[in-house]
């Protein structure tokens, strides 16, 4: 296994148990068994476990990115449009989870923002690369008069990343998708809404 893909497994495999289990309850061995990746292989890749999960916080970013991006540059969809299709879409993946796990930059959040700098800090940065893409998203709409200039996009921006949080622990709870469709209708009809 080539030293970058080597790496890449480590990544994912203890991203997903990661976001199943949370930070503190993952053990390296645990993440190197399951990933096949020798022992001694570990500190080639990671100063240390937070290392680690500073770079599986960059992974899940990255994952994120990956979904929303065709969504976005999508020509054939309007501002709410597409941040109608990427709430869906997470939806589609929730419910293939059997609506576990949620979300794992919340997850990490709660777990880790008050015990770790360095953790709290890469947090606040994923939040804010999510907040940054609906934030876009509604002055876009806001030019195209498809929302009020009367709402603080970047406000209601962090709005939306905040209530979809709370959201997905209600998911978690319920095993369904119907806290996730109430904030969508909640966004929806009383917060996006042409001037």
């Amino acid at each position: 296994m080539a030293k970058e893909s080597t790496k890449q497994k480590t990544l994912e495999v203890g991203a997903e148990i990661i976001h199943l289990k949370g930070f503190n309850h993952t053990g390296i061995q645990e993440v190197l068994q399951a990933a096949g990746v020798p022992k001694g292989s570990f500190y080639n890749y990671f100063k240390n476990k937070e290392d680690f999960g500073l770079q599986v916080i960059d992974y899940f970013i990255g994952f994120f990115s990956s979904v929303v991006k065709p969504i976005i540059e999508d020509p054939s969809l309007m501002p709410l449009g597409k941040i109608r299709r990427m709430l869906d879409q997470f939806i589609e993946i929730f419910s293939e989870r059997d609506f576990a796990y949620g979300c794992p930059i919340g997850n990490l959040a709660q777990e880790m923002g008050d015990l770790s700098p360095s953790f709290r800090q890469k947090l606040k940065e994923a939040v804010d690369s999510m907040a940054n893409i609906y934030m876009r998203l509604i002055r876009e709409g806001q030019s195209l008069g498809e929302i009020s200039e009367m709402i603080h996009a970047e406000n209601t921006a962090y709005f939306i990343v905040s209530s979809w949080h709370g959201a997905l622990g209600h998911m978690k709870i319920e095993k369904s998708a119907r806290p996730l469709e109430s904030h969508i209708h909640f966004i929806f009809n009383y917060i996006l809404k042409p001037g």
